[in-house]
């Protein structure tokens, strides 16, 4: 399929040979708990790709960062979702690296060991509990000698099991004032433990468990300050982030569709008007979340790039849940039986429902966007009921 033969192409680019590893381990190793995908992302260099060049990375753009994406999860959407979290982060702190006196040298420090130490950073900003506010941290954290005790947790948190760097937002009190903040905690730090969290088979390989964190010392130069002029809208910080991890998870669902409909085109069962159809589905989910990234990487910003971002994977879930029934249905029902892994991918390409924030609860804002007001995510990830 010519998309995915491209995303597969500049994968291959940046990490000569990963694609042909992941692809000689069958789907049900790659997806399962413990299974090999992480450590061939490690062994291919993955952690480097958002990396910027000066500090020994790939330093790849937008686009090539959603193909690249797109790429790996046509093999293992455990290692999409996973590396997503890797990759959103990494370039949201070098997007603050950018700017001068935006990070302290101890912070510049710890992000250039990341592409020469090959080290994966997970992220425990938004928490996934059904009605918690999506902008407000799940952790605490208090003033200390040097620094803060950090407490609270992250679940699920991708990469729980491998990482070496773990981000987190919290509140610190600035002169009395409640300010949001961005932590960087080695793993290896006294306090952190890691608990079973996720029980679905689907995306199983992703480490999504629980990180615990009881009276963690974080040192004052590795936590990132932000100054909000607004608590009901997003920081700088924030919004690049969200801008980030939204076009590149939704690359990871378009990467399990994929694979789907690859199976389809190559098996010609069907009409041709429907493979046609599950193809152009595919194809307008690809064409949305490229389009994304090219937005970003022409130098889109702040709430008309979250906007952007949402708007594609909203409009790409849809076309992707359709591309997915009907490869599936083109597969037919003795492939279906013969072969979990077609029901494992139509399950794979579900979740990026579940992601906050979801369509239902954005509406109220992205609407509001629309007619000329600011756009607002201090929301709910389930709208509360009575």
């Amino acid at each position: 399929m010519r998309s995915l033969d491209d995303a597969r192409d500049v994968c291959e680019r940046y990490h000569p040979g990963m694609c042909v590893a992941l692809a000689n381990v069958p789907l049900a190793r790659r997806e399962a708990p413990g299974g090999p995908v992480l450590g061939i992302f490690r062994q291919f260099s993955g952690p480097r790709l958002m990396v910027p060049e000066e500090y020994g990375g790939a330093g790849v753009n937008a686009l090539s960062a959603a193909r690249v994406v797109r790429a790996m999860s046509s093999y293992s959407p455990s290692l999409g979702a996973a590396t997503t979290m890797h990759h959103y982060t990494v370039a949201t702190l070098f997007s603050l690296a950018k700017t001068a006196g935006r990070l302290t040298p101890a912070q510049l420090d710890l992000l250039a060991k990341i592409a020469p130490g090959n080290l994966i950073v997970a992220s425990g900003w938004a928490e996934g509990k059904p009605g918690a506010n999506i902008v407000i941290p799940a952790v605490t954290a208090r003033n200390t000698d040097g620094g803060y005790l950090v407490n609270g947790g992250k679940k699920p948190c991708s990469l729980a099991r491998s990482m070496d760097l773990l981000t987190a937002s919290a509140t610190v009190s600035v002169d009395g004032t409640p300010t949001l903040a961005l932590l960087l905690i080695p793993a290896s730090s006294p306090g952190i433990t890691v608990h079973k969290f996720w029980l679905s088979n689907v995306l199983a390989g992703a480490e999504s468990d629980e990180v615990r964190l009881a009276d963690v010392f974080v040192p004052a130069e590795l936590v990132i300050r932000t100054e909000p002029d607004d608590p009901g809208r997003l920081d700088d910080l924030q919004t690049v982030g969200f801008a980030w991890f939204e076009m590149l998870a939704t690359s990871v669902y378009v990467g399990a569709a994929s694979a789907l409909v690859e199976q389809a085109l190559t098996g010609g069962r069907g009409s041709v008007t429907d493979r046609a159809q599950a193809a152009i589905q595919l194809e307008s989910a690809v064409a949305l979340v490229e389009g994304a990234a090219r937005a970003l990487d022409d130098g889109l910003t702040g709430d008309a790039a979250v906007s952007a971002v949402l708007v594609a994977r909203y409009a790409a879930q849809q076309a992707l849940r359709a591309a997915a029934d009907m490869a599936a249905e083109l597969l037919g029902g003795i492939a279906f039986m013969r072969s979990p892994d077609i029901a494992y991918l139509i399950a794979a390409v579900r979740p990026l429902a579940y992601h906050p924030p979801s369509r239902t609860a954005m509406a109220d804002a992205l609407i509001g966007y629309f007619t000329g007001q600011p756009l607002r995510l201090s929301l709910r990830a389930r709208p509360p009921t009575s």
